[in-house]
């Protein structure tokens, strides 16, 4: 037998997990490649994949991507950076991308080579997500934006194509809004604990000072003052000497004894920081004529401005394991399969029928008659018969969903009770196992709300006085049954979560699918493609007896609107029995809810073509239904 030969790109592997380590000052670090998202998980670094062609793109992703977590490995502390954290998601996203963006800076000013390395992978992550092609600041990323600018005034160097016009689009209004504070950076860069102070001053400037939860700084100010103040008190009585005549002051002038008691100088303090609040209030509220100024986003809706809820606090996102017992999933599992025993066999076929598809797309291919490459033996007989004719390359294309997650959004309305709902957790269970095997990410969603005709929310607005049109009254509950990263054996019996007695009441669609958008703007695959599957309208009794009848619809049609105008997620709809093509571009409805196991896998199917005249000609096909 021949010996295997060695991998080409080992010798460079190597060298590259070694001189990271030594970046990022961490002798403990160990170093993976990995098709999974590059990321930091205690000593664990991993890094893209390098194949054996070691390309340049592949060489210098993963150099670009070892610089940037080696410096914010070296220069990032953990401890700080959590004290000065925002609790809100914008804020909080201003904060981390402008935290990363210092840590570049400050690798690439004490270490000037990291900097081409690390440009080169902001350039391939704005190309993979499109900032090239946005044309307005309202659908890019401000916090991208911001860090892009902050890494651009600390560097001096010029950003790569995509990330230059995402900081362009919003350039103007960050310097209208916080120009002052932005001439400051390079005395704060290496100072964690400051730049953290100056970033919150920031992201206040930016409008979102609301997001920003209590001031870390002040709180420690007030243990001291209080700590200052109680040894001042148990001093006074040794220092007068005088208690008697005290207590004869006291009791001749009981206002003079008010008088006393109360420090002036605390009394200044209280009214200097009821003027500092009165002020931050101000200073937190838009500038209506500033340039390119966008208005604040909503504080319940990204799409809908006009979309208010009475009480968020009663909502829940919550996992399925975590709404049973593993005992009470394991029985509620086995039902399921019971349930869906007649069906397996048609299920089973149209599974194997969308592997087969999924697989022959990742079949090599190869691109023939390049200058470079892969010698091509199957050309060298046109250059033995003709000398003059030049050697022929080839090179392995790529599989084109290799980098792809699938989250499947599914309505537990009550009116998904009995043969729905257990068809729509069995066709998931199954499309979350076939695509696992063919090396895509899926998620599995859920939504539905805490109770029947208003819950807690309700409760409260009535006490309250019944305000007029309060918004949403209901309390959410958002399902996690499979987390993209999670593996499918681990989170089988989740599903049969959904035959639980008291489980589906009502659906608020907007916000369910404006969540799951959202979960999936921060995943880092390439493409995202988000299906739903409803069997009707958003219903809430609560909410709709005191709003305008279409509010929960207008809603959903707004979210609808606003995923498919930024297109960072594909959506795609099938609708049960309810015609869904009036919310959604792309959509299926079918009348027979046993069609839902081929609607969903033609519909994965025709989205992973290659061929966009067969997608398009499967989705005309199928609106028409």
């Amino acid at each position: 037998m021949n010996k295997p030969t060695d991998n080409p790109a080992d010798p460079f592997k190597k060298a590259l997990a070694e001189a990271t380590k030594v970046m990022a000052n961490d002798a403990d670090l160990t170093v993976s490649y990995s098709v999974d998202p590059a990321g930091i998980s205690g000593d664990a670094m991993r890094l893209p994949q390098i194949s054996r062609r070691l390309t340049r793109d592949e060489v210098l992703l993963a150099r670009g991507t070892a610089d940037a977590m080696a410096m914010y490995r070296r220069y990032h502390d953990d401890a700080t950076h959590t004290r000065y954290a925002p609790p809100g998601d914008t804020a909080r996203e201003l904060y981390e991308a402008m935290e990363t963006a210092r840590c570049e800076a400050m690798g690439a000013r004490d270490m000037p080579g990291t900097a081409g390395n690390i440009d080169a992978k902001i350039g391939h992550e704005a190309m993979r997500r499109g900032y090239d092609q946005i044309t307005q600041a309202a659908d890019a990323p401000l916090a991208m934006a911001a860090g892009y600018l902050v890494r651009h005034l600390a560097t001096g160097r010029d950003l790569p194509e995509g990330a230059q016009n995402v900081m362009d689009l919003w350039r103007g209004f960050i310097e209208d809004q916080a120009g002052g504070k932005l001439d400051d950076l390079q005395d704060v860069l290496s100072d964690q604990a400051a730049f953290a102070r100056f970033a919150r001053s920031v992201i206040t400037d930016l409008g979102y000072g609301d997001q920003l939860g209590d001031d870390p700084d002040a709180a420690d100010d007030d243990a001291e003052d209080q700590a200052e103040e109680g040894g001042e008190e148990e001093q006074e009585p040794d220092s007068t000497g005088q208690d008697d005549d005290e207590d004869q002051d006291a009791e001749a002038s009981p206002e003079s004894s008010q008088e006393q008691t109360q420090d002036p100088s605390q009394a200044q303090v209280s009214m200097d920081d009821m003027a500092d609040q009165e002020m931050g209030e101000e200073t937190e509220m838009p500038e209506g004529e500033a340039p390119m100024e966008p208005p604040p986003p909503p504080a319940f809706s990204e799409a809908d401005p006009n979309y208010t809820v009475f009480d968020t606090s009663h909502d829940e996102e919550i996992a399925a394991e975590d709404l049973a017992e593993p005992v009470e999933l394991e029985r509620l599992r086995a039902y399921l399969d019971q349930q869906l025993e007649p069906l397996k066999g048609a299920v089973s076929r149209l599974a194997n029928k969308l592997q087969r598809r999924l697989q022959a797309q990742q079949n090599r291919s190869w691109e023939f008659d390049l200058e470079e490459g892969i010698l091509d033996a199957g050309r060298l007989a046109r250059v033995v018969a003709n000398p003059t004719t030049p050697l022929s390359f080839k090179i392995e294309k790529d599989t084109e969903f290799r980098d792809t997650v699938v989250t499947l959004l599914l309505d537990n309305s009550g009116s998904m009770r009995g043969r729905p709902i257990s068809i729509a957790a069995i066709c998931a269970d199954v499309l979350a196992r076939t695509l696992e095997r063919c090396s895509v990410k899926v998620e599995i969603l859920g939504f539905t709300t805490r109770a029947w005709k208003g819950g807690q929310a309700r409760e409260k607005w009535l006490n309250e006085g019944r305000e007029q049109q309060p918004g949403r009254l209901n309390d959410l509950r958002h399902i996690i049954y499979k987390r993209a990263d999670a593996p499918w054996r681990r989170t089988r019996d989740n599903l049969g979560l959904m035959m639980k007695e008291g489980l589906l009441k009502e659906n608020i669609d907007g916000e369910a699918l404006e969540w799951a958008h959202r979960r999936m703007v921060h995943r880092p695959e390439s493409r995202k493609i988000l299906m739903v599957i409803s069997d009707g309208a958003p219903v809430d009794d609560s909410t709709l007896s005191v709003n305008p009848a279409n509010y929960l619809e207008k809603h959903l049609r707004d979210v609808i609107a606003m995923v498919e105008r930024r297109k960072q997620v594909e959506l795609l709809a099938i609708g049960i029995g309810h015609d869904v093509t009036r919310y959604y571009d792309r959509a299926v409805t079918i009348t027979d809810v046993e069609q839902l196991a081929g609607a969903m896998t033609e519909q994965l199917a025709s989205l992973f073509d290659r061929d966009p005249r067969a997608r398009a000609r499967f989705l005309g096909i199928n609106r028409s239904r």
